[in-house]
C-alpha cells in the first residue's frame, strides 16, 4: 500500500498529536498544524523530514488556504484531512455572551469550513481523498450546559453530510467522527467556560451526578481505529469512538422516532 500523506489541524495535542504520531509510526507523512509551532518540534524531532510543521489558526481562511498550498508544494498531494482543531464552550444557553458564540462557530465551523474547502481543488484533481471531520456524541445527541458547543457540532455535521453527497463522483470520501468522553483535554484545559447565573446551579449539579460514573476513554486506543478508517475501500459516514455512544445514542433516535409518529396525524393535516 502507498504511503499516505496526512494533513491533520490541532495536532499539539490530544487526537490530533495522537494521530499524527500513529500515522509517522508506520511510514506516512504528516502535515501538522498548530496554533503555536513549538508544540511539534517532538515530532519533528523523533520523526524529521516525514513531518511539515505548519503554524495555523483555523480561523483564518486565507492562512487555511495557504496552509494547504504549503503542503501540495512540499508532499505533492494530500490523502486524508482530519478537521480536528476546535474546542468545548461550557454554559447554558442564558449565560453564552455574543462573543463566546462567536468564538465558538468561529472554529468549529468555519475553521472546519475553511480546510474542507481548502482541500477539495486538490482532491478533486487527484479524483481520491478522504475527508475526515471531528465531530463528537453531541454531534448527534445533546446535553446540557453545551448547548453553544452542540450547535457548533449539529452544523458541522449537516455540512459533512451534504459535502458526501456533492463529492462522492470525484472520488473523495467523508466520514464524521463521534467520540463519546475521552481522556483528554477537551473538558479541562483546552474548554471555555461562560460567567454563571446561579439559577443554573442545580442543572449543572444533576449533569456532574449523572456522568460522575461514566468511564472515559483512554483516547491512544483510538489510533488504530483512524487508521482502519484511513485504510478502508468504503468508510462509513459516520464512526462512534468508545463503546459508549451507541447505547447512549439508540435510545434517543428511538424516542425521535416514537414521536415523529405518534404526531403523524397531525403532520398529515399540515400537508
Amino acid at each position: 500500500m502507498e504511503n499516505k500523506v496526512w494533513l491533520i489541524t490541532g495536532t499539539s495535542k490530544g487526537f490530533g498529536k495522537i494521530w499524527a504520531e500513529a500515522a509517522l509510526q508506520r511510514g506516512d507523512k504528516v502535515v501538522a498544524t498548530a496554533r503555536n509551532i513549538d508544540s511539534l518540534a517532538d515530532l519533528v524531532t523523533k520523526y524529521g523530514d516525514a513531518v511539515l510543521p505548519i503554524s495555523l489558526d483555523v480561523d483564518n481562511r486565507e492562512a487555511c488556504f495557504a496552509a494547504v498550498q504549503q503542503a501540495q508544494e512540499h508532499f505533492g498531494k494530500i490523502d486524508v484531512l482530519i478537521s480536528n482543531a476546535g474546542f468545548g464552550h461550557f454554559g447554558c444557553i442564558e449565560e453564552i455572551s455574543e462573543t463566546e458564540a462567536r468564538a465558538q462557530f468561529e472554529t468549529n465551523v468555519f475553521g472546519s469550513l475553511w480546510m474542507i474547502q481548502a482541500v477539495l481543488p486538490m482532491m478533486r484533481t487527484q479524483q481520491n481523498g478522504h475527508i475526515m471531520q471531528v465531530s463528537s456524541i453531541g454531534g448527534v445527541t445533546t446535553f446540557p450546559t453545551l448547548g453553544i458547543y452542540h450547535a457548533s457540532k449539529w452544523a458541522v455535521e449537516g455540512l459533512c453530510d451534504s459535502l458526501a453527497q456533492e463529492v462522492a463522483g470525484f472520488g473523495i470520501k467523508v466520514t464524521l467522527i463521534e467520540p463519546a468522553g475521552y481522556a483528554t483535554e477537551w473538558g479541562t484545559a483546552s474548554a471555555k467556560q461562560s460567567k454563571a447565573i446561579e439559577a443554573y446551579n442545580g442543572v449543572k449539579a444533576a449533569l456532574y451526578q449523572a456522568f460522575s460514573g461514566v468511564p472515559q476513554g483512554n483516547p491512544d486506543n483510538t489510533a488504530s481505529a483512524i487508521l482502519t478508517l484511513a485504510d478502508a475501500e468504503n468508510p462509513p459516514l459516520r464512526l462512534f469512538l468508545g463503546a459508549v455512544p451507541l447505547h447512549v445514542i439508540e435510545p434517543v433516535y428511538a424516542k425521535r422516532l416514537a414521536d415523529w409518529k405518534a404526531w403523524q396525524p397531525v403532520a398529515e393535516k399540515a400537508q
